[in-house]
């Protein structure tokens, strides 16, 4: 546990000042706030009231504000006489933020100044202990993030394995079924191929039967009307001498059966 020391410095001061330590002496911080920065609007390079105001910030819990009221007079405050007491109250103004390097080294610098002061000493242990305990745990939270990286790396390049994996069986499933596709087309079109030679050949040989069983059928002749009348002509004339041939027996025969007559 930390040793609070904070106390205010007399010097010579201001009224405004003079009141604002009788406040802080009586546990009124904020009216003692209000006296300080009441003083600084008069004197605002006074080493003594920023050190006092930063006092009644801490002792109010505002230590964000005291820490800038202390670091405000920190390249003058090593020379005042009121120096150790000025890095003890900064190394506890550290802590209470949990800063615990900034708290090592202001209680450092207190020891310096005043290696007797044994709360000091005491502060400095503790916070040194606090920043041992700090590192090593955010160590231990960088192994534990590293560790952890390495594990999202492993499992990231493990799922990327799966993947390209999965993706190469299915390309190979891709082309086998590709290659089936295509051997099914094969068989198929040599399959039609084998039912188009066979109607072929089935429609061959039923228009070879076909052949085969019809008759030869005389053609009809077209006569030019020169050639029907030359036909016509003949005909007559055939007839016409036919006519004669019987005319001529028919003649042969009444003579002789007038001849048979008269005898």
């Amino acid at each position: 546990m930390l040793i609070l020391g904070f106390s205010t410095v007399t010097f010579a001061q201001s009224y405004s000042f003079r009141k604002g330590n009788r406040q802080f002496d009586k546990g009124d911080y904020a009216e003692a706030e209000n006296r300080y920065r009441e003083g600084l609007l008069k004197d605002s390079t006074s080493v003594v009231g920023h050190y006092n105001l930063a006092n009644a910030l801490y002792r109010q819990g505002n230590y964000d504000e005291a820490a800038k009221e202390l670091e405000s007079i920190q390249l003058t405050a090593g020379d005042e006489p009121f120096a150790a007491d000025y890095y003890f109250n900064a190394g506890n103004v550290a802590a209470a933020k949990e800063d615990w390097q900034t708290a090592v080294n202001m209680f450092k610098e207190s020891l310096r100044r005043n290696p007797g002061d044994l709360a000091a000493k005491e502060n400095y242990i503790y916070a040194r202990n606090k920043l041992q305990q700090q590192q090593n745990q955010q160590q231990q939270q960088d192994q534990n993030q590293n560790q952890q990286q390495n594990q999202d790396q492993n499992q990231d390049q493990q799922q990327d394995q799966d993947q390209n994996q999965n993706q190469d069986q299915q390309k190979d499933q891709n082309q086998d079924k590709d290659q089936q596709d295509q051997n099914q087309d094969k068989d198929q079109q040599n399959q039609d191929q084998e039912n188009q030679d066979q109607k072929n050949q089935d429609k061959d040989k039923q228009q070879d039967n076909r052949q085969g069983n019809q008759q030869p059928q005389p053609q009809e002749t077209q006569l030019s009307p020169q050639q029907a009348q030359q036909l016509l002509q003949a005909i007559q004339e055939k007839e016409k001498q036919t006519q004669e041939k019987v005319d001529e027996k028919k003649a042969v025969g009444l003579a002789s059966r007038q001849k048979e007559k008269n005898w």
